[in-house]
């Protein structure tokens, strides 16, 4: 059994082990249960345990009660990347208080580029690192990106040994074909190179429901399929939890999604009957148009990244001081997190109050934003941005005359945006937002809408995948991770919404 032969090779005196992960198979168990056992024996140091997330740095946190602080550190390996760079900040040439520059100019990955050639530069750095950390624990280590995967092998060369966890089927942020192939082959040179077994029982299903472990199985000999550059057979028996449903998307608009009555009874039912789903989607647009779909009774799961929010910090630290290009920062602001305020709606009233001084009196809609012109001319900066943002929710919540029909869908993002006015500078403000976030980090509501790439590293009851046609789920690697990632969200139930044509050729479907 994969499990016993892990836990054996795990234990064993390799420096370098890699163990292929796919979800749901007991890694997180395993990487745990190998940090009680060897890390109260380490005669120096501690055990590092790395990990992508901070979500991901709670569950190994309670798993390795009693041992944290004593013998072993939990760390995102950004974070451990952070600490490297503070320790040479000057000899990098960046600010000593590197936690709150990274957050608020986005300079995580420069910071992994820089700490790479310096470890690379001096392998002294690397050694002093494996006598600090004998053995370092690494967690879904297909979302490396080649400076962290760098650096984790200039620790193993300084000396440390390597526990590597992941799962090449996961990997979803190089879209790019050119990009994706060579991430494949980094991880297919690491198998290579170690000694390597591969995790394959799907605990998580089997401690689920009736039928739940026909659906692991189902899940497990996907992800092989699509590894195997093979095809997802869809027109023999399928398990009790994994539904088809046939529907062609009408919408005349690119990412819109539209169904006749008939195609769309079964979808509502199905979303209707389930007391927890995540309906998944392949982008922003597409989830976006979910939303009006449903009237706006499912909400948008928003992760941990707010997309909008750092594109309007950037934006506004260029506007500031004119008040006609902070109300461009509005507009685009609003039209990213919402609908029913766009440039042709609200945008060219407000820049022509704007650029008119607000003299004139106003009523009705004209005289709300007015309002918001004033704003940004007696602040052209974040603090008016901000306050303006904030009106626009009450004018929302007070129906206001011209924003009854103005919806807001990213309910966190434009909630954080408000926020910019409590402090001096939006840069900082951006990065204290973003390091509370990580802290606090929210979940999901029991029904919500998300993109596939918000959905990873999570789990739901029921999944559905919505709408898998060829534009969503191509025959590239990072089509197949994509869907496989998808799949492998859901616990109880997979259901699955394919057009009649131009369906994903991931699929062998009925004509």
């Amino acid at each position: 059994m994969s499990d016993q032969s892990v836990f054996d090779l795990l234990r064993s005196d390799e420096r370098l082990v890699v163990v292929e992960a796919p979800a749901g198979c007991g890694k997180t168990f395993q990487g745990a249960a190998y940090a009680h056992d060897i890390a109260p024996t380490l005669k120096r140091g501690r055990m590092l345990i790395l990990t992508h997330t901070n979500a991901a740095c709670d569950v190994f946190a309670e798993r390795t009660k009693g041992l944290i602080g004593k013998k072993v550190e939990i760390r995102t390996i950004d974070a451990m990347i952070s600490q490297i760079a503070s320790a040479y900040h000057q000899a990098l040439g960046l600010p000593a208080d590197l936690s709150v520059w990274a957050y608020a100019n986005n300079g995580f990955p420069l910071l992994a580029s820089k700490v790479a050639e310096l470890l690379a530069a001096n392998p002294m750095i690397s050694v002093a690192l494996g006598r600090r950390y004998p053995v370092i624990v690494c967690d879904e280590h297909q979302d490396a990106s080649p400076d962290h995967h760098a650096i984790i092998m200039s620790l193993f060369a300084g000396g440390a040994k390597l526990r590597i966890f992941g799962d090449r089927m996961q990997s979803i942020y190089e879209r790019h074909p050119r990009a994706a192939a060579l991430h494949r082959e980094r991880w297919e040179n690491l198998v290579n190179q170690s000694v390597h077994d591969e995790l394959d029982t799907p605990h998580r299903w089997q401690r689920e429901a009736e039928g739940c472990s026909e659906l692991g199985s189902w899940v497990l000999e996907a992800r092989e399929r699509l590894l195997a550059d093979g095809i997802i057979d869809l027109t023999r028996a399928l398990p009790p939890t994994v539904q088809v449903i046939f529907s062609d998307n009408i919408a005349r608009n690119r990412g819109g999604y539209l169904a006749v009555r008939n195609d769309r009874q079964p979808i509502d039912r199905c979303l209707d009957r389930s007391n927890q789903m995540f309906v998944l989607a392949s982008n922003n647009a597409l989830v976006q148009s979910l939303r009006a779909f449903w009237r706006r009774r499912v909400p948008i799961w928003e992760g941990h990244t707010r997309n909008a929010l750092s594109k309007l910090v950037a934006d506004i630290q260029v506007a500031t001081g004119n008040a006609s290009e902070v109300a461009n920062c509005l507009i685009l602001f609003m039209e990213a997190v919402g609908v029913g305020f766009t440039e042709a709606s609200h945008g060219r009233t407000l820049k022509s109050e704007i650029q008119n001084g607000c003299k004139k009196v106003r009523t009705g809609k004209p005289g709300s934003i007015q309002v918001l012109a004033k704003f940004l001319t007696d602040q052209p900066s974040h603090v008016g941005l901000a306050r303006a943002i904030a009106k626009i929710g009450t004018f929302i919540d007070n129906r206001a005359p011209g924003f009854a029909d103005v919806k807001i869908d990213q309910h966190r993002e434009f909630w954080e945006s408000q926020r910019l006015s409590e402090f001096e500078d939006p840069a900082k403000a951006y990065a204290e937002i973003s390091m509370k976030r990580t802290i606090l980090r929210p979940k999901p509501r029991p029904k919500s809408l998300a993109t596939v790439h918000k959905a990873k590293g999570l789990e739901c009851d029921n999944v559905m995948i919505m709408h898998c046609d060829r534009a969503s789920f191509g025959d590239t690697v990072y089509g197949r991770c994509k869907l496989y990632v998808a799949l492998s969200r859901a616990k109880s139930s997979v259901t699955l919404v394919i057009p009649r044509t131009d369906h994903s050729p991931l699929f062998r479907v009925r004509q």
